[in-house]
């Protein structure tokens, strides 16, 4: 007879089925029925684990936010914090990319069933004390910020705000990127999300110059990165 799984085993389960569910038929594939019979439970399970759909959107969503994390740690550090920040930009936008349906149940773009993620206000001290997850993963951006703000790079500001401003306007493109409206491929990453970095770090106080070599130097290492990891490379 095989030992009954564990609580947070089934519970562990549910959530990467959810996953899974959504990258192939999308929020409307995330059925409490559908993710049972993955799983090999019955629809009870998810309301004895979660309470509910609208707990497992939210678990779903903290689970994106530390992939998104955990692939941005990946990115690396430099001394050169404008040059870190296109690099979190880029490996930021293939992840998302690549995971298209789990990001977009995880920023609230997308409801299943209705059942939407519960979100916070980063950039204030309430909502980052309520969103451990979402603040690990925005912490990267804060901290390469942080870092050129430091160095003179950009101008004395709050970290948080001039952080999200960065996110905005990266997010930004994903999102529309994602739609398509910037041509297939990765067209857009030169033409459209590189020009877009210089002038908000040129906003946040950088030269043209400096940005634009940064710009440059974050490129190199992402060729050589996704060359070593045998990855197709986003020009």
């Amino acid at each position: 007879m095989s030992p009954k799984p564990r609580a947070n085993d089934v519970k562990d389960r549910l959530v990467e089925a959810a996953i899974r569910l959504l990258g192939e038929g999308g929020p409307e594939a995330l059925q409490a029925r559908k993710l049972a019979a993955e799983v090999g439970v019955s629809t009870m399970a998810v309301y004895t684990h979660f309470g509910g759909m609208a707990a497992l959107v939210d678990e779903v969503a903290r689970t994106g936010f530390l992939r998104l994390s955990a692939a941005l740690a990946g990115a690396g550090a430099t001394d050169d914090p404008v040059a870190d920040i296109f690099g979190l930009a880029r490996t930021y936008r293939q992840t998302v990319a690549e995971h298209p349906q789990l990001f977009a149940v995880t920023f609230g773009q997308s409801a299943p069933g209705g059942k939407r993620a519960t979100l916070s206000d980063l950039t204030t001290e309430e909502g980052r004390e309520a969103a451990r997850e979402g603040l690990e993963a925005f912490g990267h951006i804060v901290r390469a910020t942080e870092r050129a703000i430091d160095a003179g790079r950009f101008r004395p500001a709050d970290k948080y705000q001039a952080a999200a401003q960065l996110w905005s306007a990266l997010h930004g493109f994903v999102t529309l990127e994602a739609s398509g409206h910037f041509g297939a491929g990765e067209q857009g990453i030169d033409h459209i999300l590189v020009p877009l970095g210089i002038t908000l770090a040129v906003g946040l106080g950088d030269t043209v110059e400096r940005a634009r070599r940064s710009a440059e130097a974050a490129k190199t290492t992402w060729r050589a990165r996704t060359r070593n990891a045998g990855q197709p490379e986003n020009d």
